[in-house]
């Protein structure tokens, strides 16, 4: 069965796009549930974590601190490879077992794979579709400071940490504008269902034109 990979730069939109697809009936994996359960309390991955990052990444009940291993890993591009080194292959692992129950339980719906690293990754040959979800990058910086309370600086690391939007866009089969507001955001995102349903699964390559027909 086919897949179809949602990505996007942070603050770009790919959550409420992800959640107007799930509402309608698509089947969403999220690879960043995933990544939180590679390094769950007790597990290997966690344990590969501290390993490499020491025992302060962890909280007080001995589960992973977020924010403290983000604070280390944003501002070091060496330390954010180590960290991915150590998660995307659970991450991959996971995943493929996720698509394969998905396969076996649910073939009639919409498959969407929800991975906001997909361009940093080596894994977009595993997609019949790639769907982007694009805001540029200055916007996203001012979501970031705006609605989630980072200092500009903090936002602006976060955002070049990542792929940049030329790396992210050469992969995308379709683009969802997610630039403006959230209205327009969630119309697309409608749109997008549906051309991913007309075509599903046997005509994903037909689902570019019919999306940019259907799209307001």
């Amino acid at each position: 069965m086919p897949i179809v990979a949602l990505t996007g730069g942070i603050a770009a939109g790919k959550s409420t796009v992800t959640a107007v697809l799930q509402e309608l009936g698509a089947f969403v994996i999220d690879a960043d549930a995933l990544a939180r359960e590679a390094v769950e309390p007790g597990s290997a991955g966690l344990a590969a974590v501290v390993s490499r990052f020491g025992s302060g990444v962890l909280d007080d009940t001995g589960a992973l601190n977020r924010q403290a291993l983000g604070d280390i890993v944003f501002a070091d591009p060496q330390a954010r490879s180590d960290l991915e080194d150590i998660v995307h292959p659970v991450v991959a692992e996971l995943s493929k077992n996720a698509f394969q129950r998905a396969g076996s339980d649910e073939p009639g719906r919409v498959l969407v794979y929800a991975i906001p690293l997909l361009a940093e990754s080596s894994r977009q040959g595993e997609f019949g579709l790639v769907v982007v979800v694009h805001a540029p990058a200055e916007e996203r910086v001012r979501r970031l400071v705006e609605h989630r309370g980072f200092s500009e600086a903090d936002a602006s690391a976060r955002v070049m940490s990542q792929a940049t939007d030329s790396a992210r866009l050469d992969l995308a089969d379709i683009v969802v504008d997610a630039s403006g507001t959230e209205a327009e955001t969630i119309a697309r995102a409608r749109a997008l269902y549906r051309a991913l349903e007309e075509c599903w699964p046997d005509r994903l390559q037909a689902a570019p034109e019919l999306y940019t027909t259907l799209a307001p």
